[in-house]
């Protein structure tokens, strides 16, 4: 690894945890094969160089029958970018605004709801002074014209809360009101809904789950789920419980310990009838992780075992479900990366399972 690469890493996140850049990560190529021959399935890279520059911790979603990619983190020591980009197959990409009235884009939550794309929250300036978190809600129907619906949303200012559409409401759960420069007292465990993205009403202040962030949310069947994340300064911790609820105020535990890697930045989606746990990054020793898991139920996890090696293990990477396809792009691989990867499973893959 080069030194501006080395230093780039670095920069994100603090030394004094110890990490090894070089420590090897477990990647896809390393399970064994579960099905053999050309027609199985595999990660395709459909853009080695998106249009974006590489990043990682941006907004993603899926609108309009298009991929987008908004904001999101390239260095600790200047602004998170602003600009909004979308694609209608993942390799030719359309820059929407070079800087959309937002500022707070690394980390945030996006959601795609009502007929809208949703930004909510995050964080602006890095380690800079004036570095700030927001409570700020915006919606665009085009990704270049953002609305702000409120500049105060019920909840604290935050990044890295779980975001997901539930029962015909934004769901916001969790999350830490610092990056950087926060402590354990800056995890939050409270539960958020609203059906216009202007008014929030508070389902718990405390949901049983340790507080967190970095985790993820998925809704799979009448449930919502939470997983995963943590924190990492100034001390690192890291989960892999998972929960779920019907209605965000009361939660019951599906598994103390998933089989996959306790662990902070991944991503999630839900594909085939099953949620996801798609990359990340672990402390102790300092690792990516190039893994993809997957449920039914929260409580029982499979890993995903192809034949053939994908995507290089990385953190903060975009997950969609796009065209019948599961989707990453994008996030920090050592260095900072704009692939495009896509994997087509059939429908009746599980069946046999």
């Amino acid at each position: 690894m080069s030194s501006t690469v080395t230093d780039m890493f670095a920069s994100r996140y603090n030394p004094s945890f110890g990490m090894t850049l070089g420590a090897v990560a477990v990647t896809l190529a390393s399970v064994a094969p579960q099905a053999s021959g050309q027609d199985a399935p595999r990660w395709e890279r459909v853009a080695e160089h998106a249009g974006w520059s590489p990043r990682d911790s941006q907004g993603e979603l899926v609108f309009g029958d298009k991929l987008w990619i908004f904001g999101g983190w390239q260095s600790s020591y200047e602004a998170p970018p602003r600009d909004v980009w979308s694609s209608a197959n993942g390799k030719d990409w359309t820059l929407a605004t070079k800087q959309a009235p937002w500022k707070h884009s690394d980390l945030p939550m996006s959601v795609t709801f009502k007929d809208r794309m949703w930004m909510m929250g995050g964080w602006y300036n890095g380690r800079l002074e004036g570095h700030s978190a927001t409570n700020q809600v915006w919606h665009s129907t085009n990704g270049k014209d953002w609305e702000l619906a409120t500049s105060a949303a019920g909840w604290t200012p935050r990044i890295a809360a779980a975001v997901a559409v539930f029962r015909d409401r934004i769901w916001i759960l969790g999350g830490t009101e610092n990056y950087y420069f926060g402590d354990d007292n800056s995890l939050r465990n409270d539960v958020w809904h609203s059906a216009d993205g202007n008014q929030w009403k508070q389902a718990t202040a405390a949901a049983p789950w340790s507080p967190r962030a970095y985790h993820q949310a998925a809704v799979l069947g009448n449930r919502l789920y939470v997983f995963g994340g943590g924190n990492y300064v100034p001390r690192y911790q890291a989960f892999n419980d998972v929960w779920s609820t019907d209605d965000g105020e009361n939660w019951r535990r599906e598994t103390a310990a998933a089989p996959w890697s306790p662990r902070l930045w991944f991503s999630s989606a839900v594909y085939r009838d099953r949620m996801w746990v798609l990359g990340g990054w672990s402390n102790q020793p300092a690792r990516n992780w190039g893994d993809a898991w997957y449920s039914s139920d929260g409580k029982h996890w499979e890993q995903l075992q192809l034949k053939a090696p994908g995507w290089k293990e990385r953190h903060e990477l975009s997950a969609f479900v796009f065209r019948d396809q599961l989707w990453v792009a994008g996030g920090h691989a050592q260095p900072l990366s704009n692939e495009v990867w896509a994997l087509h499973l059939p429908a009746d893959y599980f069946d046999s399972k």
